[in-house]
């Protein structure tokens, strides 16, 4: 149903690398040789990663890249969005009843909109409460994984309620 680009593949690959080089700065080129990915596409995620603030960028011959905060701390709605934006479930513009000013002449009674953008909501909930850390621990089922989302977007929720 999403389908990420490959510039966001590989930027999730590259946080996966430096989430688990656990603090060292490392060389774009070390990670697109280990995984194969192509060096312009790899450059082009890390800056967009950079000016997200999820990644930093030193220069110089030991320059690299390292994590801005904690793994924990950096979910897969925060890469998803600073590389390629939201995800949009339905194509309304596609089908030719989106409006010139983006509104749509058959919202009101469209059978799909409404229950799609329910489907969207959830999935990018479970993108936000999906970490890095919890996205690199391979003693996770998929099954735990969603669960550790789900857990992580009620907190989030509860906390959310709590501050207003």
């Amino acid at each position: 149903m999403i389908k990420l680009t490959k510039r966001t593949e590989y930027g999730l690959i590259a946080l996966m690398h430096l989430a688990d080089s656990e603090g060292r700065v490392v060389p774009s080129r070390e990670i697109g040789e280990h995984f194969h990915i192509p060096q312009r596409l790899l450059a082009e995620s890390l800056k967009d990663l950079c000016h997200a603030d999820l990644v930093t960028s030193t220069r110089g011959a030991t320059g690299g890249y390292q994590l801005a905060r904690e793994a924990a701390d950096i979910t897969l709605g925060d890469v998803v969005t600073a590389l390629e934006g939201a995800p949009a479930v339905t194509g309304c513009n596609d089908l030719g009843a989106a409006l010139r000013d983006g509104s749509c002449d058959i919202e009101s009674v469209c059978p799909i909109r409404s229950p799609l953008e329910r489907v969207r909501a959830g999935i990018w909930a479970l993108l936000e409460g999906t970490s890095l850390r919890s996205l690199a621990d391979r003693s996770l089922s998929p099954i735990q994984l969603l669960t550790t989302a789900t857990t992580n977007v009620s907190r989030a929720a509860s906390s959310a309620t709590r501050a207003s």
